[in-house]
């Protein structure tokens, strides 16, 4: 894994001529959930026409959102954008930096005509996205940054989604956040994102409340969390832990679990990442404080129409959508997407992941979580 301390995305506004056309599109991506329209906006340039094909390579199937929104959602794209004649050639490399690279480099061989990879090993890609670049093949990064000579990126704004987190707690905390024990988990080391989400949380945290324990979980893995936590409630005490930091919500679950295990009555607030619908559960339950709710369509659209545009030649529509750029530990000035995060409680969710169709009330308030659900108007 990627042991090298990932750069702080210099975020810069780009290409102030097109930005009248950013406009446009974002007022195009805020439909409902369920599409964002695709079609011609008059800026197509010389380029390959509808008949492409873009490789998708994903990282892991574990996070529930790879399979179940955006490798469709992006296909579903794709297809609108290229009136059902563009494919997507997708694979997962289910946590193998190995086989993301097979895959990757089987992408190259059949000639595809762009990649978007969210690479499992940010630096290990690099050589991947290197063949591709001198076989003429665009590379777009997805989601994570991407080291080498990338096309661009598209992603959230991962700091802030640290910030908005830390945040959530010490509001949470109140008047007594100075003199609160904050146990802190974050995520695995390897991944780039790790240390921007570590990077908002602890600049936010800092001087507000008392880190006691904090813990660096390789492959973001939940029974790794779990030990972490037991660890901090040996140290610290299962009364004395006013609050714990998730940096995701398969880690906030199992720090809940340790927690109850260890006789709590009351679970102290806990944030987590991924609007999984066992975490939007929990937080209804009331045993998960927040997550943080990255909208899913917008990243994959985005990503989509700037695989498209890139192919096709659409350079204005390309520079429309990326105006962010951001640098990675070998690249400068790397043209970007970053979308927004929504912190989630129980106060919105139906303002939230339902009114975005992520997820259904009836797949929220199960019989276990009828009375909850119809405790805080949900339903």
């Amino acid at each position: 894994m990627n042991a090298r301390t990932p750069h702080r995305p210099v975020i810069r506004r780009a290409r102030t001529a097109v930005a009248a056309a950013a406009a446009a599109l974002s007022l195009a991506a805020c439909g409902a959930v369920g599409g964002i329209a695709g079609g011609d906006d008059g800026s197509q340039e010389p380029g390959k026409g509808d008949d492409l094909t873009v490789g998708l390579l994903l990282p892991d199937k574990t996070t529930a959102r790879f399979e179940r929104f955006d490798h469709p959602l992006i296909k579903k794209e794709v297809a609108l954008l290229t009136h059902g004649r563009g494919k997507v050639a997708y694979a997962n490399a289910e946590s193998s930096t190995r086989r993301q690279s097979r895959q990757f480099q089987k992408l190259i061989a059949d000639r595809v005509d762009v990649i978007l990879v969210d690479a499992v090993d940010s630096r290990a890609i690099a050589p991947d996205v290197r063949r591709a670049k001198e076989a003429g093949i665009p590379v777009i990064a997805y989601d994570r940054l991407a080291e080498g000579p990338v096309d661009a990126y598209v992603s959230h704004d991962n700091e802030l989604v640290g910030e908005v987190q830390a945040r959530a707690l010490v509001q949470r905390l109140g008047s007594n956040a100075l003199s609160s024990k904050v146990v802190m988990m974050h995520g695995d080391p390897g991944d780039p994102n790790t240390a921007r989400f570590k990077r908002g949380a602890v600049t936010e945290l800092k001087g507000d409340v008392k880190i006691v324990k904090e813990y660096d979980v390789r492959k973001w893995s939940p029974e790794a969390a779990k030990e972490n936590m037991r660890k901090a409630i040996a140290a610290v005490g299962a009364d004395g832990i006013a609050a714990v930091y998730s940096a995701n919500d398969d880690m906030a679950g199992a720090a809940i679990d340790a927690l109850k295990e260890a006789g709590v009555g009351e679970v102290p607030p806990v944030t987590g990442q991924d609007a999984n619908l066992d975490a939007i559960q929990r937080i209804v339950a009331g045993e998960q404080y927040m997550t943080v709710y990255k909208p899913f369509e917008l990243e994959a659209t985005t990503a989509a129409r700037m695989a498209v545009y890139k192919v096709q030649g659409r350079d204005v529509a390309f520079d429309a959508l990326t105006q962010d750029l951001v640098d990675s530990p070998s690249h400068e000035d790397i043209p970007a997407a970053l979308q927004t995060v929504v912190a989630v409680t129980r106060k919105n969710i139906e303002d939230t992941v339902v009114a975005d169709g992520v997820y259904t009330v009836r797949q929220i308030c199960t019989p276990e979580y009828a009375a909850d659900c119809a405790a805080i108007g949900l339903g």
